[in-house]
């Protein structure tokens, strides 16, 4: 029988993490608030932590010279103000990837100059819509962001203009059971288990947590961050689809919620990552030790940081721990508390070892 090493994991302490984050404001390009809030909960916790340029939080425990980089990103998808029309709406552009028949309805935040300003986002109405009009999907382009401003002017003096960050008005809330909901648990809830990684790891390595900006937009804080990290392996912790509801099947999404956290041996038809195999083997001997349940899935859907940053450098072993997640990409997602929870254990057990991964050539090639 394994050795049992578990991890006791405060299920109050996490939901409260979660639900500050969740309800945290942070588009891609806009993600301070999410930075100071981790930055907060680490504080004592970590022998280091830094903003570098870009604006990737980088927080250290140190080690022997073997470095482990664990990466979540901290931005959601959003939205920004591209043009104040002159009777006061606000014309915009999605910052990420957005379902445009989900929006219309929905309340917004926009982060202006001088403070948070709710909003609404508008459309044309379907009761003056034509019989074509109505079969056609809206698009973002076709709708607006509505104030109460009557004028540019009033909406300018509200501080809004081009460049306004705005992100959706949802606050995380509990539904029965394990299951909670929110705004941006893409990827708040990878943030929330790098968080508590760092606060209960205690490690022979370096961990080098880095919590990575403008993920939904090309993966841009990972490429920087695991260039000047230079790990020696690395995990991104992120959300993944799960399968297990109306309108997807498992053959589409071969994974489920409440069975525990999600390692990828590959995404994207493999043009994103494929894991490398002492990664897979490391984190499956961890879960036999501490007993928890992993799910494996093999991907055909989006990427995550982990394909940026195994293409650093000469290149870095990586895989990925995911959530499951429901609704990604919108208003109201669904993840299982105790997936998240055995996710943190997996990882505090795998990083009391090291990966069986090939030593580094001293001096580099010949």
């Amino acid at each position: 029988m394994a050795e049992q090493t578990c991890t006791t994991v405060d299920r109050d302490r996490l939901v409260r993490l979660l639900a500050r984050l969740s309800n945290a404001h942070g588009v891609s390009g806009s993600e301070g608030e999410v930075r100071e809030i981790v930055r907060e909960e680490l504080a004592g916790h970590v022998d280091e932590c830094y903003e570098d340029r870009l604006g990737n939080l980088i927080a250290v425990k140190r080690g022997d010279d073997f470095r482990v980089m664990l990466a979540s990103h901290m931005d959601e998808i959003g939205f920004m103000v591209k043009l104040v029309e002159k009777e006061g709406f606000l014309r915009f552009v999605p910052i990420g990837g957005w379902y445009a028949p989900m929006l219309p309805g929905q309340r917004v935040w926009l982060h202006g100059e001088k403070g948070p300003v709710l909003g609404v986002l508008g459309s044309k109405p379907p009761h003056v819509m034509d019989d074509e009009e109505r079969k056609k999907l809206l698009k973002i382009e076709e709708m607006f962001i509505d104030v109460g401003a009557e004028g540019a002017d009033a909406a300018r003096e509200l501080g809004i203009g081009p460049g306004t960050p705005v992100t959706l008005d949802r606050q995380f809330c509990s539904l029965c059971g394990d299951r909670v909901s929110g705004k941006a648990f893409d990827n708040r809830a990878g943030v929330a288990l790098l968080v508590e990684v760092l606060r209960l790891v205690e490690s022979p390595s370096t961990i080098v947590g880095v919590f990575t900006v403008q993920e939904e937009v090309g993966l841009k804080g990972a490429k920087v961050s695991s260039y000047a990290v230079d790990p020696d392996c690395a995990i991104a912790t992120d959300v993944t689809i799960p399968g297990d509801h109306p309108g997807v099947q498992l053959k589409d999404a071969p994974v489920e919620m409440g069975k525990g956290p999600v390692v990828s041996i590959a995404d994207a038809n493999g043009r994103g990552i494929i894991a490398h195999p002492a990664m897979l083997a490391w984190l499956r001997a961890a879960s036999a030790s501490c007993d928890v349940p992993v799910q494996w899935e093999v991907g055909s859907g989006g990427t995550t940081d982990a394909s940026s940053i195994h293409l650093s450098r000469e290149g870095v072993p990586s895989t990925v721990l995911s959530i499951p997640a429901r609704y990604i990409h919108s208003p109201v997602e669904v993840i299982d508390l105790r997936d998240l929870e055995a996710g943190i254990e997996l990882l505090v057990t795998a990083l009391r070892t090291r990966p069986d991964i090939p030593p580094r050539r001293p001096g580099g090639p010949a």
